[in-house]
């Protein structure tokens, strides 16, 4: 019998077929909750990386392109690109008049200590702002709007607009804008494109754009005068490349954001005072085509001119322009107010960006160590591993005197006619003194005959009323005649010298219980594969370091040995948790008892041969280990053995067996998010590193147990596939947990593949 057991039900208990599928139909309320807090992470991340423009395209396509199509006069003319009835229009700023533009922000560093050198200098700024920083910090950007300074739309995610969709291009402005009403309340017509700073930046993929723009009510804004800062040249030249010559205007380029800008700190306040005394003033881009427009005709022309001006319809589809009237500020024309609509969806933008903001770097931090906590892991199992090895096979090591007496070996069955044959044939073989116990618990397809009929020697077989495998050990324990019993599942099959060597550490009087070495018999196909190098490296490869430290966590209900008197005294096996054989290890050690692995003393067990079954086995083991733990929680504050267990192994439980495994998923959904959005080949590089790492600690587990190596080749696969499939077992146990969800034992189907092993050649 294996670990899991099912109890019939009563006839009139068990619900229609109708019943079954109804109920099968309609999720719990436990698989909603894990699928909408799985959607809710996948939405928050990839906002996030949304947010920080690094999906590709963030940069200019090509920079040779022909401008055969942009007329003469928009190429040469001023820097303020608008269009009246369907005509390109452009205007300079007016002599002795500076327009500073800032582009690339708001950063919450940079920006701030710019609008607090305009303030000093009394003069104003104009900042074409890219959406996801406003997004992320909207404070700056309203006081910006609070200081009298103007703002422009420079994208949501800094691309190059010439060559995407127009839906793309209307989605990076209306996203800008959405950005802008929730931090500021407004929107806005000023519109500036990544990559183009002067006119002659258009080109005949790009004028499309700014035809469509203008269109939309969009005033696009360029510059005549490039500081350069973005260099970082040195103060004196960002100085000397930002003046204007000859008394001309200028609308003039700085950088308050996108790198390092401590010499545009430097160099503004020095350039500012430089031009006033030069006889310049400061302006908006608002500012400065009030005033070209009055400069540009007299009487009722020129003033019908300005007022047009003034009234300038709102862009188009843009959000938020149900009021287009000025704002009070005349260096502000270009602002309209939010409608209420698009005011509340700003808001709820910047709400989930927030979210975003802190979701994402804690659950980085907490990957992080986990991640450190993971990698450890390794480090100490390879050190401890070694030193496992070393201490147990050096000649002179000996547990004590030889353990030559009979002893017991109890083989609970429940419905195992295509094992239970392979199972006795095996302990008939075995070179050490045994009575076999079968105890057949109301098995219905004739396990207890099939014991019967094959005529073994020492085979006695208990028939009980179904009642559970700890009822079925326990009975089995009660009819044993030696001090020592061996207990495995009816799907084993044992070496011929596997009880001789599981059973000699009892030579030492202080074990309790000894746990061998279980292997997967079923290894031919790709599930058995994955779960013999499960096995290898993650059960027994940890067994070696948990026997070390003298906390061993699990006995394996597939082979282990346990004193008699020592199981009689911790009350037998309990069935107070679906893991019966951790809460019968855990008790042991509660008792004074020591707990080693035998790791020469090897079972072939049969594995779940279908993802299917696969799920319910690790279901309920990982469900009855937490069960364990939190029934034997106060071993933490005995003293002893149980305290040792209690402050030792049960951490390193809960952390490698839960903890980590439970946050693992999300390192390779990170994993796959900085691919996408940061560094495909650093981020690659460095999977691909712990990869190596598991590899080498698999090698090692593999070279301690003589397995052959080529089962590696599966490792690459198993951890994209399998890793996975294990990590949403536990977390499914995680939530059945937490939401008070109860399992019933399953009956795994078997099929009795795994045959009598040949003395030392394995499993056959």
């Amino acid at each position: 019998m294996n670990r899991n057991q099912v109890r019939p039900q009563r006839r009139h208990a068990t619900p229609s077929r109708i019943e079954r599928v109804r109920r099968q139909a309609v999720p719990k309320p436990r698989v909603i909750i894990a699928l909408l807090l799985l959607l809710g992470l996948v939405s928050v991340m990839l906002l996030d990386g949304y947010l920080r423009a690094e999906v590709g395209n963030d940069q200019r396509v090509r920079s040779d392109a022909s401008a055969s199509k942009v007329p003469d006069s928009v190429l040469d003319g001023g820097p303020f690109l608008s269009f009246q009835g369907g005509t390109a229009r452009t205007r300079s700023v007016p002599d002795k008049t500076i327009v500073l533009t800032f582009d690339d922000g708001p950063d919450p560093e940079w920006t701030q200590k710019v609008l607090d050198i305009l303030d000093d200098n009394d003069v104003p700024g104009t900042f074409f702002l890219v959406g996801s920083m406003i997004s992320r910090y909207p404070d700056v950007v309203r006081r910006m709007v609070d200081d009298g300074n103007e703002v422009g739309v420079h994208t949501f995610t800094h691309v190059d607009l010439s060559y995407q969709s127009a839906a793309r291009v209307t989605r990076e402005i209306a996203q800008t804008q959405l950005a802008l009403a929730g931090a500021a309340g407004i929107t806005t017509t000023l519109f500036r494109a990544p990559y183009s700073s002067t006119n002659d930046a258009i080109d005949n993929y790009s004028w499309p754009v700014y035809k469509k723009l203008g269109a939309m009510g969009y005033t696009s804004v360029f510059i005549d005068t490039d500081s350069e800062d973005w260099q970082q040249p040195g103060v004196s030249k960002i100085i000397k490349w930002a003046t204007p010559k000859s008394g001309k205007g200028a609308s003039v380029l700085f950088h308050d954001a996108g790198g390092n800008r401590a010499q545009t700190l430097e160099a503004l306040p020095q350039y500012i005072k430089k031009m006033k005394s030069k006889g310049y003033t400061f302006t908006t881009v608002s500012g400065a085509q009030q005033q070209a427009q009055g400069q540009q005709g007299q009487g009722q022309q020129a003033q019908g001119q300005q007022a047009q001006g003034q009234q300038t319809q709102a862009p188009q589809g843009t959000p938020g322009t149900a009021d287009n009237t000025l704002q009070s500020n005349p260096e502000q024309a270009a602002h309209r107010t939010a409608d209420t609509a698009t005011l509340w969806e700003g808001r709820a933008l910047l709400g989930a960006v927030a979210v975003a903001e802190w979701t994402v770097p804690g659950l980085a931090a907490v990957l992080a160590v986990v991640g450190v906590a993971v990698l450890g892991r390794f480090a100490m199992m390879l050190v401890l591993a070694r030193r496992h090895y070393r201490r147990r096979n050096r000649r002179r090591f000996s547990w004590g005197p030889s353990v030559t007496e009979p002893v017991s070996v109890i083989v609970p069955a429940y419905n195992e006619k295509e094992c239970i044959a392979n199972t006795l044939n095996s302990l008939a073989a075995s070179t050490h003194p045994i009575e076999i116990v079968v105890v057949d618990d109301g098995s219905t397809d004739g396990t207890a005959e099939i014991a019967e009929s094959l005529g073994l020697p020492n085979v006695r077989v208990i028939r009980q009323p179904n009642a559970g495998k700890p009822a079925a050990l326990n009975n089995g324990v009660r009819h044993a005649r030696y001090d020592i019993v061996v207990m495995m599942d009816g799907d084993t099959v044992f070496e011929p010298d596997t009880v001789q060597r599981l059973v000699q550490p009892f030579g030492d009087p202080e074990v309790g219980a000894v746990a061998g070495n279980a292997k997967v018999g079923n290894r031919t196909t790709m599930i058995g594969a994955w779960q013999h190098i499960e096995y290898v490296m993650g059960f027994n490869l940890d067994r070696r370091m948990y026997d070390l430290l003298r906390c061993m966590p699990t006995i394996p209900g597939a082979i282990g040995a346990f004193r008699r008197d020592a199981v009689l005294g911790v009350g037998g096996m309990s069935e107070d948790t679906l893991a019966e054989d951790t809460d019968i290890t855990i008790a042991l050690h509660r008792a004074g008892w020591r707990v080693v692995y035998a790791e020469h003393a090897r079972a072939w067990t049969e594995a779940p041969a279908s993802l299917g079954q696969l799920w319910r086995q690790r279901y309920r083991w990982s469900y009855g280990t937490m069960q364990a733990l939190w029934k034997h929680r106060k071993s933490v504050t005995d003293r002893g053995p149980s305290g040792r267990f209690g402050r030792v192994g049960m951490p390193l439980v809960v952390l490698f067996q839960i903890v980590t495994p439970v946050f693992a998923p999300l390192i390779d959904v990170f994993t796959v998010y900085a691919m996408i959005f940061v560094d495909f080949k650093a981020s690659l590089l460095a999977w691909l590193a712990v990869l190596l790492v598991q590899l080498v600690c698999a090698g090692y587990a593999f070279r301690l147990d003589r397995e052959r190596y080529r089962y590696l080749l599966m490792l690459p696969l198993q951890q994209i596939a399998y890793r996975q499939l294990m990590y949403l077992v536990l977390i499914h146990s995680c939530v059945t947990a937490a939401t008070g969800g109860r399992l019933r034992w399953q009956k795994l189907k078997r099929t009795g593949e795994v045959g009598t092993p040949a003395p030392g050649t394995g499993v056959r």
